[in-house]
């Protein structure tokens, strides 16, 4: 997996660290002295793949450059219940006011992580691709479709200008034929959302190249699959979960897109442990 441009990374942290300290953490500052010095572990409560170490890193880095960051756990690997995945060594103010925002973004990306290895491990062998979506966090977009891959996902468009991608308002408002007519000038290959055998059938006589089976049942994709003949690619979206992934997967589509890869999924369970250096 590549990793997240550093710039992806200041931006977030310094919008997150603007967002939670503001003009002061003004609990810390009137506590804890400030010469002292302290320890602290992240932990994990459960069982998750490691994400985000690079960015908790940059949250400690930003308020003491001077902070030791010591990871035990390499990214994207999978930590069990009660591991240590870093130890840090700073200014201890430093470490109390940054330990909210750091957690965040290790919690949230070791969440996607996790859930994408979850379902691609359901998927594993049969040559199915598991896809991410644009269903990300306003500013995160980056940093989450990082944690997709580093779950063993792929991604897909990154953003608007990255691929065509001709959905049902599109198709609304100047017809499917039209729009695929436009979209195939920009030399790019088409997609094509279709949410019934008789779009399926017209998105393929008008040339896209990739065809979205949006929210069918598996009865409705096993036929549109057979009516394509691998003439375009398969992509399904929609309602897919633990559940039933391995089932759509066995009807041959090659991309499996999941939303909830990143649009609602569950914060892993991470603790900061801190104590004094003596």
């Amino acid at each position: 997996m590549k990793p997240i441009p550093p710039e992806a990374i200041s931006k977030a942290v310094s919008a997150a660290l603007e967002e939670d300290v503001g003009s002061g953490d003004i609990t810390t500052e009137s506590v804890i002295p400030a010469g002292m010095r302290a320890r602290a572990s992240l932990v994990t409560k459960e069982e998750c793949v490691v994400c985000g170490l690079d960015v908790a890193e940059h949250v400690f880095r930003s308020l003491d450059p001077g902070v030791a960051f010591s990871r035990r756990l390499a990214e994207g690997s999978v930590a069990k219940p009660g591991a240590v995945i870093a130890d840090i060594e700073g200014k201890a103010a430093a470490l109390l006011t940054g330990e909210r925002t750091a957690l965040n973004f290790l919690q949230r990306l070791s969440g996607i992580a996790t859930f994408a290895r979850a379902l691609s491990g359901k998927i594993s062998g049969t040559g199915v691709k598991l896809l991410d979506t644009r269903k990300t966090t306003p500013g995160l977009r980056a940093l989450e479709k990082y944690a997709v891959a580093a779950g063993g996902g792929s991604n897909h468009r990154f953003g608007l200008s990255d691929a065509v991608l001709i959905k049902d308002n599109h198709i609304a408002l100047v017809g499917l034929e039209e729009a695929v007519r436009r979209a195939a000038k920009t030399g790019r290959k088409v997609e094509v959302e279709a949410s019934t055998m008789d779009e399926v059938r017209r998105a393929l006589a008008a040339g896209a190249d990739i065809i979205m089976l949006d929210n069918m049942r598996p009865d409705q994709i096993r036929e549109a699959i057979g009516i394509i003949r691998k003439r375009a690619v398969v992509e399904v979206s929609g309602g897919v979960d633990e559940g039933n992934i391995s089932g759509i997967a066995a009807l041959g589509p090659d991309w499996i897109s999941v939303g909830r890869l990143t649009h609602s999924v569950r914060a892993a369970d991470i603790a900061f442990e801190v104590s004094p250096l003596k």
